[in-house]
């Protein structure tokens, strides 16, 4: 891929995304990892790919992007393993902290 957005903050999500990433790729991270996760500098800078950290008014414009990539395309439909209601939000939660899941929606 020429250009990674990294909204998860699991770490096994980052370093596959660092693997598929081409030359020279560009990754806005704006998930949270946990502390002290590690990646492989050499493919970082092997394959000469741009890292940037996105927060504040920044995040607004990645969210234009977002919604430009939903709207466009590319089906980004299977990248949802969970579609949860409000009252079930700590069933949401507990998906995500497993590192199991993919996004996880919330409707209400």
């Amino acid at each position: 891929f020429d250009v990674g957005l990294e909204m998860s903050g699991a770490a096994p999500a980052f370093r596959d995304m660092i693997d598929t990433m081409n030359n020279g790729g560009k990754i806005a991270i704006l998930g949270i990892a946990p502390t002290g996760f590690e990646i492989d500098w050499n493919k970082v800078i092997f394959k000469m790919l741009h890292l940037k950290g996105i927060y504040g008014r920044e995040m607004f414009e990645t969210w234009y992007k977002m919604i430009a990539l939903v709207q466009g395309p590319l089906d980004v439909s299977g990248l949802i393993t969970h579609r949860i209601g409000i009252d079930d939000f700590q069933v949401g939660f507990d998906a995500m902290r497993s590192g199991s899941s993919g996004k996880v929606v919330m409707d209400w």
